[in-house]
């Protein structure tokens, strides 16, 4: 009984399609002479795809080439296939003596006719699912080229643009005096040209800038867009001249990718900081292995959608049941999802993660466990969580990223206190005490720096401004008044008062440094002005007190200076508590 069910389902005209190729012998020729064209066609293809890879185009115009890759198969196979369908219907190829039995509705050339149409769909569909993909890269390599010209915009130009920025667009001073500056230093100012230079670098306390800029050019935007083009011309010269800091010489259309194609050029600079790129800094094929267990975006499937789609619509066109089909795909999904519940849930999980942006690749954080490190890769089956001293790697389900509770130390933060505490003797002055912890802390602000020159702490304004350098960032993107460091006067100990000192950093990993480097500045500025740290041991004093109180008191006059010019007003608001 089941054996005649089965044999009943149709598959439509399909099932005459082998009786077609038996009845004629000129359709055989033809079909054997279609196959040859497309084998052909193909082999073309595939040494034309190579040529192309290895040419200068593919990474100056890499939306272009990969166009023109992608069409030049499919309209060759077109011409090809329409070819043969007109030539047929032309030169009335079959006779009607060539009908098949039992199939009135198409004779053997309308039927022969239906399978190249069906071709022609085919390719047609291939084609633009792939296209389509090309077409919304292109769109969103856009929308990321005008973000990098306002982030050029915001830095005044990038270290290789030989003074681009100024030729575009001219800075004019502001008629009034800038919110936080006194008359008299804004006229002084504006008298001069590095003053003028001082303004245009200028930041409020909110870290707005002063003037407005007036165009040099037409279009300052298509400026820039060339000497980008510029730029990336003169890098493809060094990479296969191999007249570059490595001095190697680089091939073009190998793989993996020794040359970055613009697109990824950019990305590269991007990732940078905007720093110009060293041919052959990087191994070969470090921004594909860069991307290695990313799962595909929703452009990067949308070919597949599209084409099965085609398909389906080819499949009915013959007269397939789709609800037969339909059946047997469903009950096949339902097993494969039944057996592939875990990974289902953990791919799921990663959509929600990448759609609602829980985590992203380097944000710290910390795991139910107690585990605290870095996110160093997120897939669709696990998340790798890398120890800060690198010491470990954690690896877990990306389900539990959104199922159990995490602490994430990065997301929507700006600001990560950098805290120390000490105990000084009960005969220092606390107020002598908390004016020296502020320059304490004010030094740390200036002077703690990374590899780069960057300042680690947070503040209303850059001290590099003030000598006339551009700002390191140290001073962006902070909307609350956290610019000064924070004294406290915490507690009445049993062997001294404890005070604590901080400063707020950029990141979570800025504050061990900041803090090794606070406690360095605090044994210098104690041992400066004789702030003594009690031993955690008790001492019996024997008569010996006030002549102590006298050796500390000679330092009195260079404490109360301190107090002036440091200690905090009464009159200033408080910064609220933790």
């Amino acid at each position: 009984m089941a054996e005649e069910e089965i044999s009943g389902i149709s598959v439509g005209e399909f099932e005459t399609i082998p009786q077609l190729l038996a009845s004629s012998e000129s359709l055989q020729i033809a079909f054997a002479f279609l196959v040859v064209g497309l084998v052909v066609i193909g082999i073309i293809y595939y040494k034309f795809s190579h040529w192309v890879l290895s040419k200068k185009f593919n990474y100056s115009r890499p939306h272009s080439s990969r166009f023109l890759r992608k069409a030049v198969l499919p309209f060759f196979a077109i011409v090809l296939v329409s070819s043969i369908n007109v030539y047929m219907q032309t030169t009335e190829l079959f006779g009607e003596e060539q009908i098949i039995e039992g199939t009135a509705e198409l004779d053997a050339a309308e039927k022969f006719a239906k399978i190249l149409n069906s071709i022609n769909i085919l390719v047609i569909g291939w084609t633009i699912s792939h296209l389509v993909p090309i077409a919304l890269t292109k769109r969103d390599k856009s929308i990321l080229e005008r973000e990098d010209y306002e982030k050029w915009y915001d830095m005044r130009g990038f270290p290789d643009d030989n003074n681009l920025f100024h030729k575009c667009l001219k800075w004019i001073p502001p008629k009034t005096t800038p919110y936080d500056m006194k008359d008299d230093e804004f006229k002084k100012y504006v008298q001069t040209k590095e003053g003028l230079k001082f303004l245009e670098e200028y930041r409020t306390a909110n870290g707005l800038s002063v003037g407005s800029y007036d165009k040099l050019v037409d279009d300052p935007f298509e400026e820039w867009k060339k000497s980008e083009r510029a730029k990336y011309e003169k890098y493809y010269k060094k990479c296969i001249t191999g007249k570059n800091q490595t001095g190697q010489k680089l091939r073009p259309g190998v793989v993996p990718e020794e040359i970055y194609p613009i697109d990824i050029w950019r990305e590269q600079k991007r990732q940078n900081n905007y720093e110009p790129i060293i041919p052959s800094s990087r191994p070969p094929g470090y921004a594909r292995k860069q991307k290695e267990g990313v799962p595909k975006s929703a452009k990067q499937i949308l070919p597949i959608g599209i084409f099965l789609a085609t398909v389906l619509g080819i499949v009915t066109w013959w007269g397939v049941d789709l609800v037969v089909l339909a059946t047997a795909t469903g009950g096949l999904a339902l097993g494969i999802g039944l057996a592939l519940k875990e990974t289902m849930e953990n791919y799921f999980a990663y959509i929600m993660i990448r759609k609602d942006k829980i985590i992203k690749v380097g944000d710290r954080v910390t795991l139910q466990s107690g585990y605290n490190g870095l996110v160093y890769k997120i897939t669709p089956r696990v998340t790798y969580i890398r120890h800060g001293l690198n010491e470990s790697l954690a690896i877990i389900p990306t389900k539990q990223i959104v199922s159990a509770e995490i602490i994430n130390f990065t997301k929507e933060f700006k600001l990560v206190p950098a805290s120390i505490g000490v105990g000084v003797s009960y005969l220092n002055d606390p107020k002598q005490v908390e004016a020296i912890l502020i320059k304490i802390g004010k030094r740390a602000m200036k002077e703690v720096k990374d590899d780069q020159g960057n300042h680690l702490a947070r503040q209303k304004r850059c001290p590099y401004l003030d000598e006339h350098i551009p700002s390191c960032g140290c001073d962006k993107e902070l909307h609350v008044s956290v610019g000064d460091p924070v004294v406290r006067f915490n507690d009445f100990n049993d062997s001294a008062l404890d005070f604590g000192l901080r400063v707020f950093v950029r990141d979570y990993g800025s504050q061990f440094k900041m803090k090794s480097v606070m406690r360095t500045i605090m044994y210098e500025e104690f041992k400066k002005y004789d702030i003594r740290i009690p031993w955690p041991i008790r001492t019996v004093y024997q008569g010996d007190e006030k002549r102590e109180a006298e050796e500390i008191g000679k330092f009195d006059k260079k404490r109360d200076q301190l107090v002036k010019e440091y200690a905090r007003k009464e009159a200033e608001g408080a910064v609220e508590e933790d």
